[in-house]
Formats: C-alpha cells, sequence, structure tokens
C-alpha cells in the first residue's frame, strides 16, 4: 500500500524518468537514431564514390562510342583489332610485355 501512495505522490519524478530513458533509447537506437546516422552516413560516403566511378566509366565508354561512330577512328580499330583478336602484320615483330 505504502508503494502506491509513493507512486502517486511522486508520478512527476517517475514520468520524468521513464520520458528520459525514452529519449535516451531513441536517441541511439531506431530508424533516426545516432547509430543509425553513422551507418547511413557511411553508406552516403559508399554510394558517392560508385556514382563518381560509374560516371567516369559511362565518359570512357561514350568517348569510345564516338571513336567508332561515322567518322571512324582508324588507330583505335587497330588498338581493337590488335588486343581482342591478337591480329597482326607478318613484317611485325611482337614482344609480349608481363604486366
Amino acid at each position: 500500500m505504502k508503494f502506491f501512495e509513493i507512486l502517486i505522490k511522486k508520478k512527476i519524478i517517475f514520468l520524468n524518468i521513464f520520458l528520459f530513458l525514452y529519449i535516451i533509447t531513441n536517441l541511439f537506437t531506431g530508424d533516426r537514431g545516432l547509430i543509425s546516422y553513422f551507418d547511413k552516413k557511411e553508406l552516403n560516403k559508399y554510394l558517392e564514390n560508385k556514382k563518381v566511378f560509374l560516371s567516369n566509366e559511362i565518359h570512357k565508354t561514350e568517348k569510345k562510342n564516338l571513336l567508332l561512330s561515322e567518322n571512324l577512328n582508324f588507330d583505335f580499330v587497330d588498338i581493337l583489332i590488335r588486343d581482342k583478336l591478337k591480329f597482326g602484320n607478318k613484317n611485325e615483330i611482337l614482344i609480349k610485355l608481363h604486366e
């Protein structure tokens, strides 16, 4: 019985304690908590780096496509033939370098 009397008299203190604990737990956990913030920050950094890398790859591919469009660049075609088909002229000396 005394416990309930103390609880009724001190209900503001208990309410403050429970609200404080609720705020603290939501501050560190949950979807918008501190731990989630750092996880999302790392994910954002990773995705920005991936975006830059993919943009560079797209730029390189577009540049290669321009070399193979209507104004054909024969030097680039020669490089592709030699790399992909391992094809060369009869009078050429091929030196293989190990990279």
